[in-house]
């Protein structure tokens, strides 16, 4: 279903009784909510929770945000080397505010909240500037920001900045395959089939590259939150692959470091992806971390 939240359209799936914890899911660059595996929503159901996941600004069936023009990456990855600001149409800051009117729209005052890679960047934001909001924080796959981090290889930027070879749906899903075999968890690799099939569901439900390089560019544009993360006082989890080639396992480490009672669950042979192996047990470490609220 479709509601206005801080002003724009965002679609949104809302599951498990209206009685029940209301958990909001946050998903990563330029990915939809159809990337939370809907085996982990009924895991969550089954624990307690109303889980709502929705398409960020700019992806999937929300708003689009086409007239702000698509962002030079080259030159904002440029300006981000170089420690020099970089502009973005829009901030993750504004996809923070977006969760809060999720909330809104849906008469929520609180809720746990879960956000993985980007959309774990953007739970930062609002556990820290919108604290009342938040009962509870999980945490996956994501950084605080800091430079002194490791970061990607080269070949995993490569490919995560490359193209289809054409806009056909064939050739996107062959790219897009690629790339999350390539970021995966090596001690859990997804069925090249299953995969396949998903990722196909994928596209034909939407594709905006224009979109996922306008987050791209809020993301490069936000920084260092290390600073920020001081003011967070919901519980918090941070679950992060020992294998992530995307985000190492050393920004997992440093962000349950800089959140005061931050507890932290380092999975070892995972990646930058939610293994279907892996399912029951972010669900455990999710509803363990929302009883301590």
């Amino acid at each position: 279903m479709q509601i206005v939240a801080n002003g724009i359209a965002i679609e949104l799936d809302d599951q498990g009784p209206a009685s029940a914890d209301p958990l909001v899911l946050i998903m990563g660059l330029g990915m939809q909510l159809v990337a939370w595996p809907d085996t982990l929503v009924q895991l969550l159901v089954s624990r307690g929770f109303r889980v709502i996941r929705f398409d960020n600004r700019d992806v999937g069936l929300s708003q689009g945000f086409d007239h702000l023009g698509v962002p030079n990456l080259a030159l904002a990855a440029l300006r981000h080397t170089f420690h020099l600001p970089v502009r973005s149409p829009y901030s993750l800051r504004d996809m923070a505010a977006d969760t809060a009117g999720v909330l809104d729209a849906l008469g929520l005052q609180r809720a746990h909240v879960c956000g993985a890679s980007m959309g774990g960047m953007i739970a930062q934001h609002l556990a820290a500037e919108h604290p009342q909001r938040v009962k509870s924080l999980s945490l996956m796959m994501t950084t605080t920001g800091a430079r002194h981090l490791p970061q990607a290889s080269w070949r995993v930027q490569r490919a995560l900045l490359s193209r289809p070879d054409s806009r056909d749906t064939a050739a996107v899903v062959k790219h897009l395959q690629k790339v999350m075999t390539l970021i995966g968890s090596p001690a859990y690799p997804a069925d090249p089939d299953s995969l396949q099939r998903r990722l196909q569901a994928t596209v034909a439900r939407a594709w905006r590259p224009a979109g996922t390089a306008r987050q791209l560019a809020a993301v490069a544009a936000d920084g260092d939150r290390s600073a920020m993360l001081s003011r967070i006082r919901a519980p918090t989890a941070v679950i992060h692959g020992q294998a992530d080639p995307l985000v190492p396992v050393a920004a997992g480490l440093d962000l349950a470091a800089r959140i005061a009672g931050a507890r932290s669950d380092i999975v070892p042979g995972m990646g930058h992806d939610l293994p279907d192996q892996l399912l029951s047990r972010f669900a455990d470490t999710i509803a363990e971390n929302a009883r301590r609220a």
